[in-house]
C-alpha cells in the first residue's frame, strides 16, 4: 500500500480519519472499519516510504492477541475480513493512552539518562541502567493527541484532577492494563521473548461497557527482547536484541532526525526499507509462532473493498 491515504467508500459509511499508519471508517450502527496501510511513522512524522506487508503484521497480530485477551476484558473487534482490515464496534476512547513498562528501555531510559527519576508522577530507582528490569511494571500514562500534535506524558493525578477519567474507571483501565501486560508477557516468554513495555488504548461503547480498542501487542505499539541472552548482555553493557519500531527511531537519530523543529527526515535507502519489512516479518511469525503467508499485492484496494462489503453484509449492515 502507498503512502497516499487511500479512501474507501464503505456502505452506510459517515465519516472516515486517515491516521498516521491506519484509516479509519465510521460507518452506520455504530461500526467502524480499520485499514492498516504500509505506511510508518517515528517521532510523528510519517516517513516518505512505505514498509511492504506492514500493515497486514500489525493487523494480523493484533487479531491474535485481542482474541487472546478476550477473557480479561471485551475488545471491539468482531471480524478481521482481509488481511489489513478489521471491522468492529465503534467505541468513544479515553484522550489517554495507558503506558506500562517491564523495563527501563526507550522514552523511559532517554529520561532516565537526562536525570530525572520521576515518569509521570511515578518514582524510577536509583541505580538503574538502559533495559534493566523494573521490580515491578510502571503505569506511565500518556495524553492522547489530536491529530498532529504530540502524546504527552501525564500523572494519574493529573488525569484525576483534570476529569480526563473518573477514578472508577481509571481504577478499571490501571487494573485491567496490568491484567493485559501480564498475559501479553507469558505469552512472550513461551515464544522465546520479553514483552519490554507496550500501550493500551481503551474506549466505551453505547452502553457505557468499557472495552479494549486498537491495536495490542503489536511492534507499533510495544517493544520486544529476545529472551536468551539478555542477562548476559545486560552484563557486558550490550544492546538488547530487539523486535520493536525502537530501531528504526535510532536509525533515524543517527541520521540527525527526532521530530525536532527545523529537521529533515533523511533519505531513506532501500535496503534499510526491506530490512524494516523483515524485522516485521520476523516478529509476527516469533511472537505468534505461526508462518507468515503475505497477501498479494495486487488489486489492493479492490481486495479490501469486496472482503470487507462481503463481511459487512454478513453483519446485516
Amino acid at each position: 500500500m502507498s503512502t497516499q491515504k487511500n479512501s474507501f467508500e464503505f456502505s452506510g459509511q459517515t465519516a472516515v480519519y486517515h491516521g498516521k499508519v491506519r484509516d479509519v471508517y465510521s460507518l452506520q450502527n455504530n461500526l467502524l472499519v480499520m485499514v492498516a496501510s504500509d505506511r510508518i511513522s517515528a517521532f510523528d512524522a510519517i516517513l516518505p516510504k512505505t514498509i511492504p506487508h506492514k500493515g497486514q503484521v500489525l493487523n494480523q497480530i493484533a487479531e491474535h492477541f485481542l482474541d487472546a485477551t478476550a477473557d480479561i476484558i471485551p475488545n471491539w473487534k468482531i471480524a478481521t475480513p482481509d488481511p489489513v482490515a478489521t471491522v468492529g464496534h465503534r467505541a468513544e476512547p479515553f484522550k489517554i493512552e495507558m503506558v506500562i513498562r517491564g523495563y527501563l528501555s526507550g522514552h523511559a531510559a532517554r529520561e532516565y539518562k537526562a536525570g530525572k527519576r520521576i515518569l509521570c508522577g511515578v518514582a524510577m530507582p536509583e541505580g538503574m541502567v538502559e533495559n534493566d528490569k523494573f521490580p515491578t511494571p510502571i503505569i506511565t500514562p500518556a495524553t492522547k493527541a489530536e491529530q498532529g500534535d504530540h502524546d504527552e506524558d501525564i500523572s494519574k493525578e493529573d488525569i484525576l484532577k483534570k476529569g480526563i477519567v473518573s477514578e472508577n474507571d481509571y481504577k478499571i483501565l490501571e487494573e485491567t492494563t496490568q491484567k493485559l501486560f501480564a498475559r501479553g508477557q507469558e505469552m512472550a516468554a513461551k515464544q522465546g521473548l520479553i514483552l519490554v513495555d507496550t500501550k493500551y488504548e481503551f474506549g466505551k461503547l453505547a452502553d457505557d461497557t468499557i472495552v479494549l480498542i486498537d491495536e495490542i501487542h503489536t511492534p507499533d505499539s510495544s517493544r520486544y527482547f529476545y529472551k536468551e541472552g539478555y542477562e548476559e548482555r545486560q552484563k557486558k553493557g550490550e544492546k538488547q536484541k530487539q523486535l520493536s519500531k525502537e530501531f528504526v527511531r535510532e536509525w533515524l537519530i543517527e541520521n540527525g532526525f527526532q521530530g525536532l523543529e527545523g529537521q529533515q527526515i533523511p533519505p531513506i535507502p532501500d535496503q534499510f526499507v526491506q530490512t524494516v519489512s523483515d524485522r516485521y516479518v520476523e516478529l509476527f511469525e516469533s511472537i505468534t509462532g505461526k508462518t507468515f503467508i503475505p497477501a498479494t499485492l495486487e488489486n489492493v484496494n479492490e481486495r479490501i473493498y469486496n472482503n470487507v462489503e462481503n463481511c459487512l453484509k454478513s453483519i446485516k449492515i
